[in-house]
């Protein structure tokens, strides 16, 4: 939430003067980010949280105290993305890819909608990838342990397109939210240059700016129009 697309977007809802609760995993950047958003939008309704998103249990906990701890939410954005090439697991055994892109998710967004519920035209927004394009879903191997050599792009493709089908999974049965997941189109942000960089030297003149990428979410977060589509709709 601190850089690239999940700042942006946390800048255009500041914009407008919404409540922002931005979940992060160094707080640091996370201080500076919303110096950044206050000055830029004069709206100081930001509240900080530091979380690893790679560790199920604290997510789990964090999601659990949240939820018990606010009457309202409106919309909820899984913005976190992570790409790690090498195949590694943590305490619980889960593969960090899966835990960050997958898990996290839907542990949240689980955790999150009874409180969702009690809102009209609530929304949970996804930002996947159209790399999920590539791959179909392998509901046997989460975990890739199969996968030889391991190739962390397939494996984010791979939680992009699970990512999709579990959206369209709570759009079955949760009617009282409206569910919607998205590809920001390719952005020139902090993860592409670190997670792709030979992608990124091909590309970089055609890359759009992260704010452009965030746009679509950011409409599917807050405009009326959104919500007039069904609910689960993958949108590029």
């Amino acid at each position: 939430c601190n850089s690239g697309i999940g700042l942006e977007i946390a800048r255009e809802v500041a914009k407008r003067g919404g409540v922002l609760h931005m979940v992060c995993r160094n707080f640091e950047s996370a201080k500076k980010a919303r110096a950044e958003l206050i000055t830029d939008t004069g709206n100081d309704k930001i509240h900080l949280y530091t979380l690893d998103l790679a560790k199920p249990r604290e997510v789990a906990d964090w999601a659990k105290e949240f939820a018990a701890t606010h009457e309202k939410i409106h919309v909820l954005i899984n913005n976190a993305g992570c790409m790690v090439h090498e195949r590694k697991l943590n305490e619980d055994g889960i593969e960090t890819n899966f835990a960050v892109n997958t898990l996290a998710m839907h542990l949240i967004t689980t955790a999150l909608l009874p409180v969702l519920q009690k809102n009209e035209d609530a929304r949970v927004v996804t930002v996947s990838s159209a790399g999920m394009l590539t791959v179909r879903l392998d509901p046997n191997d989460l975990m890739h342990e199969n996968m030889d050599p391991f190739n962390g792009t397939l494996v984010y493709s791979q939680n992009k397109r699970q990512q999709v089908v579990m959206t369209l999974w709570y759009a079955q049965r949760y009617d009282k939210v409206h569910f919607s997941v998205m590809h920001p189109g390719w952005a020139d942000t902090p993860a592409v240059r670190s997670s792709l960089p030979l992608f990124y030297e091909q590309m970089k003149d055609n890359l759009r700016t992260a704010a452009e990428g965030a746009d679509t979410a950011v409409w599917l977060a807050i405009s009326k129009a959104a919500i007039k589509f069904p609910s689960g709709f993958f949108f590029q």
